[in-house]
């Protein structure tokens, strides 16, 4: 059972919240083609965050196990990779509130420009989930340097690593389904500047939190 689960369900779960081109892209899908286009969105999502997680599952095992300071180090990094995130979001929340609205707006418009017949597409949604996860450096980022952290090395290191990739997707499809069925209520109810400010004041915080507890190994 990898290690530190509570945490790595609080980390995946705060860092799916963070505004970004994931909930422009399901906003958009919520408005050209409801909650059908936007499932098939989430489970793309998914699939592509579980192929981030293989990919770099692949390549931990025989390192974590053949070095404790190898370990120690990818766990350091991690720490530094959520403190940097954590920084990054309360500099965002000081800056003006409508850009956060502004950035969204502009993501969904370009995104509307995706070919008629994908919009109400459950398939097309999908290819459109997992082509903008797979295109995603941060995730890439996080299956490489934050994941490998919360892995256990008292057993099989590949089976862990690919366990809390399923928990990592699985954290996402929660979050989106809530956050698509919200704007799909009414988009007023997350896009709001100062619901925006709040929600990255208090996810800079605690992923700042959290990324000295992980850095420090407790």
């Amino acid at each position: 059972m990898p290690t530190h689960l509570t945490a790595f369900l609080i980390t995946t779960w705060l860092l799916a919240m963070l505004p970004g081109a994931g909930q422009a892209l399901m906003i958009r899908q919520v408005l050209t083609g409801g909650l059908r286009a936007a499932r098939g969105t989430i489970l793309g999502n998914a699939s592509g965050l579980l192929l981030w997680s293989l990919a770099a599952a692949a390549g931990l095992s025989a390192v974590l196990l053949a070095s404790p300071r190898a370990y120690a180090v990818v766990r350091i990094v991690g720490g530094v990779v959520l403190v940097a995130i954590g920084v990054s979001t309360l500099r965002a929340a000081r800056s003006t509130p409508a850009q956060a609205v502004t950035d969204t707006e502009a993501a969904a418009a370009a995104q509307a420009e995706t070919e008629a017949g994908d919009r109400a597409s459950t398939r097309g949604g999908y290819l459109m989930g997992l082509g903008t996860c797979l295109g995603n450096p941060k995730a890439g980022v996080f299956a490489v340097s934050v994941l490998p952290q919360f892995v256990t090395t008292s057993g099989p290191v590949f089976l862990s690593s690919a366990f809390l990739g399923v928990v990592w997707a699985l954290v996402n499809v929660s979050w989106y389904v809530l956050f698509t069925w919200c704007v799909n209520r009414g988009r007023a109810l997350v896009s709001r500047p100062a619901v925006q400010r709040r929600l990255r004041l208090v996810t800079g915080v605690v992923l700042l939190l959290l990324g000295v507890a992980v850095a420090a190994g407790a």
